[in-house]
C-alpha cells in the first residue's frame, strides 16, 4: 500500500482511539466548556482535549513517516507550543494578547527551519512572480498566525472545524498530488486522517470539542503545509490555490474583521454573526448548517484543484465562476441541506 494511505489511515486510527481517553481526560481534570452566554450553542457542560488526540496523531504519524529534517522539527515544535498554549486556554483562559504572542514564537520558529514565503505569484510580471525579499518574514509571520486562527473562529457548531479542516487539507493533497509534491502529500494525509477520526466523537450531537488545544493546532498545521506548498511551485494562480483551499475559514474571518472594525468593536471579540450563525438564524440546524458549510468548502476546494493544474486565464475564469455560483446558491443551499437531512 502507498505510504501515504497508511500514513492517513495510521492518523485516522490513533485520533479515533485516543479521543474516548481525551473525553475521560477532560472531565478528570475539569476541562470542560460550561456555557455562560446566548453564543454557546450547547446547553450542558463539554469536555475539551479532543485537540490533544489530534495532536498525538500528527505528531505520532510525523515522526514515523516524515523525514526528521530541520524543517519538519521545527513546524513540530511549533505546533507542539500551539498544543500547549491551547491546553492552558481551555483549562484556565488565557489573555488573548498572551496566546497571540504564543502563536507568534509557534511561527517564528516554523520560519527558522524554512518555511517563508519568498514571492507571491504575479502573472503581469515577466517572470511570473514577484520577489518578497525583506517582506518576506512580516508576510509570513501574518500568514501563519492568520491561518491559525482562522479555523479557531469557525469552531463554532459541532463537526464544522474537523470537518473542514479535513477538507481543506484534503484539497492541499490533490493540489500537492497534481504537482508531484511528494511530501506535501504526505503532510495532508496526516492533518486529514487525523482530522477524520476525531470527527465521528464531534459530528452533532458532539460527545467532546477539540478546543482551542486542536483547532489552534489544525490552523497552525494548513498554515505551515500551505506554504510549503507555494513555495515549490511558481504557477501564476499559486496563491490563489491555498486561499481556495482555505476558502470557508479565511473569507468568514475577513468578514468578521471588516465588521467589527465597521461596528468600532474590538477584532477579537466574540459575537454571533459569523456564517454559521447566519445560517441557523434562517432556521437551519445544526447538522444542516454544518453540512452547508461542508458543501461550500468542498466547491472552494474543487475549485482550487482546478486552478493549481491550470493557465492563469483559465484560473481566473474558475475563480470567478465559484464565487457567483456561491454567492447565487447562498439563499438556495438552505433548502439543499434540509432534503439531505431528511
Amino acid at each position: 500500500m502507498n505510504n501515504n494511505y497508511i500514513a492517513f489511515f495510521s492518523a485516522l486510527i490513533i485520533s479515533f482511539l485516543l479521543t474516548p481517553l481525551a473525553r475521560k481526560l477532560a472531565f478528570k481534570v475539569g476541562a470542560l466548556d460550561i456555557p455562560k452566554d446566548a453564543r454557546k450553542i450547547h446547553n450542558k457542560p463539554m469536555p475539551y482535549f479532543g485537540g490533544i488526540a489530534i495532536y498525538v496523531a500528527i505528531m505520532a504519524c510525523m515522526f514515523v513517516y516524515m523525514p526528521q529534517d530541520e524543517t519538519n522539527i521545527s513546524i513540530m515544535i511549533g505546533a507542539t507550543i500551539i498544543v500547549l498554549t491551547g491546553i492552558i486556554d481551555d483549562m484556565y483562559g488565557m489573555p488573548a494578547k498572551i496566546k497571540l504572542i504564543m502563536q507568534i514564537v509557534a511561527a517564528a520558529i516554523a520560519i527558522k527551519g524554512g518555511v517563508k514565503i519568498h514571492f507571491i505569484t504575479n502573472p503581469l510580471s515577466n517572470t511570473g512572480m514577484s520577489l518578497l525579499r525583506d517582506f518576506t518574514i512580516p508576510i509570513t509571520l501574518f500568514w501563519i498566525v492568520g491561518i491559525t486562527n482562522t479555523i479557531n473562529l469557525i469552531d463554532g457548531l459541532d463537526g464544522l472545524a474537523s470537518g473542514v479542516a479535513s477538507i481543506a487539507a484534503t484539497t492541499l493533497l490533490f493540489t500537492a498530488a497534481i504537482k508531484g509534491y511528494d511530501f506535501i502529500v504526505m503532510q495532508c494525509a496526516i492533518i486529514a486522517g487525523a482530522s477524520l477520526g476525531f470527527l465521528p466523537f464531534n459530528f452533532n450531537p458532539a460527545k467532546i470539542f477539540m478546543g482551542d488545544t486542536g483547532s489552534l493546532l489544525l490552523g497552525y498545521m494548513l498554515a505551515v503545509t500551505a506554504i510549503l506548498g507555494m513555495v515549490k511551485s511558481v504557477a501564476a494562480v499559486t496563491l490563489v490555490v491555498p486561499i481556495f483551499a482555505l476558502g470557508l475559514p479565511i473569507f468568514d474571518t475577513t468578514f468578521a474583521i471588516i465588521r467589527r472594525f465597521i461596528n468600532k468593536k474590538p477584532i477579537m471579540e466574540a459575537d454571533k454573526d459569523h456564517l454559521h450563525h447566519k445560517l441557523m438564524g434562517k432556521g437551519l440546524n445544526q447538522r444542516q448548517t454544518v453540512l452547508v458549510m461542508y458543501l461550500i468548502s468542498m466547491m472552494l476546494g474543487l475549485a482550487a484543484v482546478i486552478v493549481s493544474d491550470s493557465d492563469p486565464a483559465t484560473g481566473i475564469i474558475v475563480v470567478g465562476f465559484v464565487i457567483v455560483i456561491v454567492l447565487y446558491l447562498g439563499n438556495k443551499i438552505g433548502l439543499f441541506a434540509k432534503k439531505l437531512e431528511k
